[in-house]
């Protein structure tokens, strides 16, 4: 009698990193939350999540050191259920390529990829209002990465409004050989003063020029965690001040940080800069300002 193959249904979701284009602070709010004004841009460096039917939820990543539990995994497919009242089972297969705890978002965009695929692949059929809602709270990043592309944040990360596309530049992505610290987002805002705080309008003249087609510099990249990151850590600083000895017209902390970027127009230039960077021995990528594929 012929052996019988069952195919097992898999769902395959991209789940990109991001960067801050800026990221201003305007003040601190009663809540005891910070009110931010940011133009967040996806870049096209990616986790691969691949959903398969399981009895129960299951998770395997290929990155060590990560857990579901550390990570917002969990708490992301418990709301998603607690939401539905959905008890299907499902296995979760995360393959990271975004370091962990980097500034470049990946466990938020993970979280965003794990709502957006469960909802199709268990067939729930929540519109995007809902998945933003509970997004919402997850985090905020979560709910940026719902939309990906670029977008404006403000209020404390809850209000998401969608820009035209940034115009296409090459990024290098730089990991420096330091550990990330869990926490180190809130300790980045705990380093804050009065001092750092701006008042909105650095952001507003990079929406402005978006939304009016003009051309872009780098010059209009901003990100006050490097008035405190940098001060902070000598060693991020020896990072900086090598890369740019290397060439780069210009280096830049993603998010909290560690990581660095390096963003270029000509892709001759940035592949130039890359292998001198990787031949320092720096953990160096080439990528651009684009959705996962």
């Amino acid at each position: 009698m012929p052996s019988v193959i069952k195919r097992v249904q898999m769902f395959t979701i991209e789940a990109s990193a991001k960067i801050n284009l800026t990221m201003e602070v305007l003040g601190k709010r009663p809540d005891g939350y910070h009110e931010i004004r940011s133009v967040i841009q996806t870049i096209n460096f990616c986790d691969s999540l691949q959903i398969a039917p399981d009895k129960g939820i299951q998770f395997r990543c290929n990155m060590p050191g990560w857990t579901p539990e550390q990570s917002l995994a969990i708490k992301t497919v418990k709301s998603l259920q607690e939401a539905t009242g959905c008890a299907k089972g499902a296995m979760i297969k995360i393959g990271k390529r975004i370091p962990l705890m980097s500034g470049l978002g990946g466990d938020s965009s993970d979280a965003a990829a794990i709502l957006r695929g469960l909802n199709q692949f268990w067939k729930l059929g929540l519109p995007q209002k809902k998945l933003l809602e509970l997004a919402s709270q997850l985090g905020s990043d979560v709910s940026f990465f719902l939309y990906g592309g670029t977008v404006l944040m403000e209020g404390r990360g809850e209000k998401i409004t969608p820009l035209p596309p940034f115009p296409h530049r090459w990024v290098i992505i730089v990991i420096p050989d330091m550990p990330g610290m869990p926490g180190k987002t809130q300790r980045a805002y705990n380093m804050l003063k009065p001092s750092h705080y701006t008042s909105g309008e650095i952001t507003e003249r990079l929406v402005t020029n978006l939304k009016l087609g003009r051309g872009f510099t780098t010059s209009e990249l901003f990100n006050i965690f490097e008035n405190v990151t940098f001060i902070r850590s000598a060693e991020l600083t020896a990072y900086q001040s090598h890369i740019i000895k290397m060439g780069a017209p210009n280096v830049h902390l993603a998010g909290s940080g560690p990581t660095l970027f390096i963003m270029l127009e000509d892709k001759t230039q940035a592949e130039d800069l890359l292998m001198r960077l990787k031949n320092q021995g720096m953990e160096s990528y080439l990528t651009d300002t684009r959705v996962c594929l």
